[in-house]
C-alpha cells in the first residue's frame, strides 16, 4: 500500500509539473470530482446561474462548468477559471491521460440532499464538484464514466477581445451584465459613472455577474471601473455611448 501511496504521489507529481507548462497558477492543486450536463453540443449549459445568455457571444464558449456550493460562493466565483485533470491514478479506465482543460465557471450546480453525497448528491456541501458541460468533460475522461475523480487549481483566464457590457433594467435601475472578463476573471467591485457625473459610484452585485446603480444615467454615456479578485482594476471609459438603449450590448477595447 505505501509503495502505490508513493507511486501515485509521483504521478500527481508529474501531472502538476507537465500541466504548469501551460497555464499561469493561481492557487494550489485540490482534488474534487467531476460530472457533465447540458449535451453533446453544450446547448443545454446556456444561460444559468451567472447571468451570462450565449455563451459563445459572452466570450466563454462551451469549455464551461456549473460548481457547487462549496466552490460557487454566492456567485462570486463567476468567471473564474480551473484548469481541471482527471485522476488517473484511480480511475485509469475513465480518464484520457495526458489530457487536461481550462473552463469557465458559468453556473450553479445545486445540491441534491434527497441523495447521499456519494450516490447522486455530488453537490452537496461540503463537496467541491465541477459539474462540466459534456464536451468538457469529454476532453479529460470517457462518456460511460458519468463521474471522476479530478485534480483542480485556479488559473488565469485567457479572453480574446475586450470586456463585455450588457445594459438590462428600467429607468433609476440600470442591472449591467459583465462578461469576458481576463485575469483573474472573478469580479470583486465595479463603479459606474455618467458623463454627467463628476464622481464613480458604486455598483452592488444583484446575482452572477450582474451588477446594478439605482441612478438615472438616461442620455448619458457610461463609463465602467472593474476590480477582480486579486486587485487588479481596469477602466473603460465611454464603452457605452450616451444614446445606449435597455438590453444593448457593448465590448470595451479594455482588457485583464
Amino acid at each position: 500500500m505505501r509503495s502505490l501511496g508513493k507511486l501515485s504521489s509521483i504521478l500527481v507529481l508529474f501531472v502538476v509539473v507537465f500541466i504548469t507548462k501551460f497555464e499561469e497558477g493561481l492557487g494550489a492543486w485540490q482534488s474534487a470530482h467531476a460530472t457533465f450536463y447540458g449535451g453533446s453540443d453544450a446547448s443545454g449549459t446556456m444561460g444559468g446561474a451567472c447571468g451570462y445568455g450565449n455563451l459563445n457571444t459572452d466570450g466563454y464558449g462551451i469549455k464551461t462548468a456549473a460548481l457547487s456550493t462549496a466552490l460557487f460562493n454566492n456567485g462570486k466565483a463567476c468567471g473564474g477559471c480551473y484548469q481541471i485533470v482527471c485522476d488517473s491514478t484511480k480511475v485509469p479506465q475513465w480518464c484520457l491521460k495526458g489530457t487536461h482543460i481550462t473552463i469557465t465557471a458559468t453556473n450553479f450546480c445545486p445540491p441534491n440532499y434527497a441523495l447521499p453525497n456519494d450516490n447522486g448528491g455530488w453537490c452537496n456541501p461540503p463537496r467541491q464538484h465541477f459539474d462540466m458541460s459534456q464536451p468538457a468533460f469529454e476532453t479529460i475522461a470517457k462518456y460511460k464514466a458519468g463521474i471522476v475523480p479530478i485534480f483542480y487549481r485556479r488559473v488565469r483566464c485567457h479572453r480574446s477581445g475586450g470586456i463585455r457590457f450588457t445594459i438590462n433594467g428600467r429607468d433609476y435601475f440600470e442591472l449591467v451584465l459583465i462578461s469576458n472578463v481576463g485575469g483573474a476573471g472573478e469580479i470583486s467591485n465595479v463603479w459606474i459613472k455618467g458623463s454627467k457625473q463628476t464622481k464613480w459610484e458604486a455598483m452592488s452585485r444583484n446575482w452572477g455577474s450582474n451588477w446594478q446603480s439605482l441612478t438615472y444615467l438616461n442620455g448619458q454615456s457610461l463609463s465602467f471601473r472593474i476590480q477582480t479578485s486579486d486587485g487588479k482594476t481596469r477602466t473603460a471609459l465611454n464603452v457605452i455611448p450616451s444614446n445606449w438603449k435597455f438590453g444593448q450590448s457593448f465590448s470595451s477595447s479594455v482588457q485583464f
